[in-house]
């Protein structure tokens, strides 16, 4: 099934973590410490209660609040926080949810830019949409691209398989992409300094 496929059949849960997780995974751009996002996560836990994400998320915005973008990827990650809905209702979350895959995965093709940044976005179309193997790497897709890119498939996939019991490999599989995009960026900058 394609990620765009994923995202129209996941419930609020599987939105709320899909949303969040690529958040997750972009939050070195923002120079945020790792447990930043945790409350959020914890709020999605079937004992978490209705008012749980928007005090996560004052904090998570409150914890970033003095710290600027300085490119476009991390304006980009600013953006995903700053959608974030304040209370995961089926609309606006999937609304979010949405914006924070394309936005997440224009990030990766940023810090991994291909030759022909046309043809690479033309091609990151087709695979969002499931008409290019997304297993494999897609003609014209970084393999940066492609990696986040199955990240945010397994994780709806989890969702959609296991629901609520599914959150905790979300989020390892969140923190995995995280430690990958914190090694690009931390040898981005050595290479620019």
């Amino acid at each position: 099934m394609s990620l765009v496929e994923l995202i129209a059949q996941a419930d609020e849960r599987g939105l709320a973590v899909s949303g969040l997780a690529c958040l997750d995974r972009c939050l070195p751009l923002l120079g945020g410490d790792d447990e930043l996002l945790r409350p959020l996560w914890a709020s999605l836990t079937e004992a978490a209660g209705a008012g749980d994400w928007g005090i996560g998320l004052e904090q998570a915005r409150a914890g970033l609040e003095d710290r600027a973008p300085d490119d476009e990827a991390a304006l980009l990650a600013r953006r995903m926080l700053a959608a974030a809905p304040a209370e995961p209702a089926a609309d606006p979350v999937r609304v979010w949810a949405d914006a924070c895959s394309v936005a997440s995965l224009q990030i990766h093709r940023l810090l991994d830019p291909a030759e022909d940044e046309a043809s690479a976005d033309g091609a990151l179309d087709s695979v969002r949409a499931g008409r290019t193997p997304a297993e494999g790497r897609a003609p014209g897709v970084p393999p940066l691209v492609a990696a986040e890119l199955r990240r945010q498939i397994t994780v709806l996939e989890l969702l959609a398989g296991h629901g609520p019991a599914g959150l905790r490999r979300a989020l390892e599989v969140s923190t995995e992409g995280r430690r990958v995009l914190r090694a690009v960026v931390s040898r981005r900058t050595r290479n620019q300094g």
